[in-house]
C-alpha cells in the first residue's frame, strides 16, 4: 500500500499530537484548521490587550507530554516552563459544616497529609481519616486502569481483563464500575461537603456524579500526582506542539475549513476544503485523521457514509456557560483554581439533565489566570478571570440569549458574594460564551464539550477507537478513546498516529 499524504482535520491537542508524531516519522502531513490559531478547545479570547485562556486550565498527567515529545526527540522541560502547584484548588461554601453554617473554605494540597490536616480542621478527624483511605483507593483504581485502559487501544470489558492479566484482576475488582460515584462517596465520607467536593471530579469529563461510575475517583489521584501551572498559560501547550510540527516539516493551513472527507470505493482519497479566500480546493490524501467530535461524522456534516448514523438522540456530556473578563477582585483570597459550591448539588444536576438553561443555583469555577497557588502572589488589578458554570448541551436547539442566562449569572455572582468575593468588570471587558457558541465552534456537538458522558459502566467502552470502517480514515480527540481532557486527547492523537503507521498508510 502506498504511503502518501496524511491530512489531519483540526488542530486540537489530539490533532496536533498526531500530526507531530507522523511528521517526525517522515510523513507528508498537512493540518487544516478552521480557526486562525491552533488548539481547538485550548483556545484564547482577547479582551483589549489581554489574552485569556478560555478552555482547559488544568495541566495534569505531565508524563503523557514528556513521552510524546521524547518520542520526537524533544525534552518537555526545556521547551515548556511550568511550576508544580502546592495548592491544587480552593473550595468555598456559603454554608459550611459547622453548626452555625458560616461560610467556609477548604484547600486541597499536593501534599496528602497537608490535605488530611486541612480536612480535619474543616470537617473533623473522622473525615480526615476517610480522606486518607479515599486517596489510597483512588490510587489503586488509577493503577489498575493506566496500562490496560488509559495507554491501550480501544478496549472492551474482556480485553481490559486480558490486558490486566491475572496479577491485575484484584485491582480491576476494586474499580467499582457498577456503583455510581455519588454512592461510593456516600460510603467513604460522612459529610455532604466532602461528597460534593470529590463528586465534582465527574464534571471533569462532562458527567454527573449521580450517574457516573465510581471509577472516576481516579481523577483525584491524577491531580494528586501532579498539577502544574504553565508559564504563559495553557494555550502555550498548543502553540508549542504546532511549532514543533512545522519544524518537523509539517504544514498548517489556518482559516481553512474542511467541508468534505472524500472517499472512493470505501477508501479515503482526500479532503475538500474552503480556503481563506472563499475558494473550494481538493487536498489529495491517502489517510485522513479527523480531530473533531465524532458526532459531526455520524451526522454527515463532512459527507455521507463516514460513520454509521446513530439511532435516536446520542447522550451528550455537559456544556458550559463561561465569562472571560478583565476586572477587579476583592475580599476572597483567590488562588489560581477556585470553586464555589451550590448548596443544592442534586437540584443542580437535575436541572442540567432536564432543564433548558444553566441551573438556577450553579456551582461556579473561577480561574484567576494571573495568580499562583497562594494569595500572596495576587497581581495588581485589573486581573484576568475565567468564570464557568455547567450548562446543558442544547446549543443547537436553544437560543441562549442574555435574558435566558441572566438568572444563573446573578445567582453565581450572589454565591461568590456570600462566600466573600466581589468580582467586578465593565461590560466591555467581558466575553460570554454559551452552549450555542460552543455548538458553532465545535460542529456536531450541540455544545457538549466532552463527547459522550461517562454514565453507566459501559460508557467508557462506547467511545470510538482510532480506526474506522473506512479505509484510511482515523479519529483523534476528546470524543474518542481514551476520553476528554488534554492528556487523554494527546493519547488519542498518539494512538491515531501509530495506527496510520502500523497500517502502512
Amino acid at each position: 500500500m502506498s504511503r502518501g499524504r496524511v491530512v489531519v482535520v483540526g488542530s486540537g491537542i489530539g490533532g496536533l499530537t498526531c500530526a507531530l508524531r507522523l511528521a517526525h516519522a517522515g510523513r507528508d502531513v498537512v493540518l487544516v484548521e478552521a480557526a486562525g490559531t491552533p488548539g481547538g478547545k485550548v483556545r484564547q479570547i482577547h479582551i483589549g490587550d489581554h489574552a485569556l485562556d478560555a478552555g482547559p486550565t488544568v495541566f495534569t498527567m505531565r508524563w503523557v507530554f514528556e513521552e510524546l515529545l521524547a518520542d520526537c526527540g524533544h525534552d518537555l522541560s526545556g521547551l515548556l516552563p511550568m511550576q508544580p502547584a502546592r495548592v491544587l484548588g480552593r473550595h468555598a461554601w456559603a454554608n459550611g459544616p459547622n453548626k452555625h453554617n458560616d461560610p467556609a473554605t477548604l484547600d486541597l494540597f499536593a501534599d496528602v497529609q497537608a490535605t488530611a490536616d486541612a480536612i480535619g480542621t474543616f470537617a473533623g478527624a473522622a473525615e480526615a481519616h476517610n480522606y486518607l483511605n479515599f486517596t489510597r483507593r483512588s490510587r489503586q483504581v488509577y493503577q489498575a486502569l493506566e496500562k490496560p485502559y488509559v495507554r491501550g487501544a480501544r478496549p472492551t470489558p474482556w480485553s481490559l481483563v486480558r490486558r490486566a492479566g491475572w496479577r491485575g484482576l484484584p485491582g480491576l475488582a476494586r474499580i467499582s464500575p457498577f456503583t455510581t460515584l455519588w454512592q461510593s462517596l456516600g460510603q467513604q465520607f460522612q459529610t455532604h461537603h466532602m461528597r460534593q467536593l470529590f463528586g465534582r471530579y465527574a464534571t471533569y469529563c462532562g458527567s454527573s456524579p449521580y450517574l457516573a461510575p465510581a471509577t472516576l475517583m481516579l481523577i483525584a489521584h491524577v491531580e494528586q500526582d501532579g498539577l502544574w501551572l504553565v508559564d504563559g498559560g495553557m494555550h502555550r501547550v498548543a502553540q508549542l506542539l504546532a511549532d514543533l510540527f512545522t519544524a518537523a516539516g509539517g504544514r498548517i493551513r489556518y482559516r481553512t475549513k474542511a467541508l468534505n472527507i472524500q472517499q472512493r470505493s470505501g477508501r479515503v482519497v482526500g479532503v475538500q476544503v474552503k480556503t481563506p479566500d472563499g475558494e473550494t480546493e481538493h487536498i489529495p490524501a491517502s489517510s485522513v485523521v479527523f480531530n473533531g467530535d465524532v458526532g459531526a461524522l455520524t451526522a454527515g456534516l463532512l459527507g455521507p457514509g463516514l460513520m454509521p448514523p446513530q439511532a435516536g438522540r446520542v447522550p451528550r456530556s455537559l456544556s458550559a456557560l463561561t465569562w472571560c473578563q478583565v476586572g477587579v477582585a476583592q475580599g476572597f483570597p483567590l488562588i489560581r483554581h477556585n470553586v464555589f459550591f451550590s448548596n443544592d448539588y442534586k437540584a443542580e444536576f437535575e436541572q442540567l439533565s432536564h432543564g433548558h438553561h444553566a441551573p438556577d443555583r450553579p456551582t461556579v469555577y473561577v480561574c484567576a489566570l494571573d495568580r499562583g497557588d497562594e494569595p500572596a502572589t495576587a497581581p495588581p488589578a485589573p486581573e484576568r478571570f475565567l468564570c464557568l458554570v455547567n450548562a446543558p448541551p442544547n446549543g443547537d436547539t436553544t437560543g441562549w440569549q442574555p435574558h435566558s442566562y441572566a438568572p444563573s449569572q446573578s445567582e453565581a455572582w450572589a454565591l461568590m458574594s456570600r462566600c466573600g468575593l466581589s468580582l467586578a468588570a465593565p461590560p466591555e471587558a467581558q466575553v460570554v460564551t454559551t452552549p450555542r457558541d460552543f455548538a458553532r465552534l465545535f460542529p456536531g456537538t450541540g455544545g457538549a464539550l466532552y463527547g459522550r458522558p461517562s454514565h453507566g459502566w459501559l460508557s467508557s467502552f462506547q467511545r470510538s477507537g482510532a480506526r474506522t470502517a473506512i479505509d484510511g480514515l482515523y479519529l483523534a480527540g476528546g470524543s474518542v478513546h481514551p476520553g476528554p481532557g488534554m492528556p487523554m486527547a494527546a493519547l488519542s492523537g498518539r494512538q491515531a498516529a501509530l495506527s496510520v503507521l502500523e497500517d502502512g498508510r
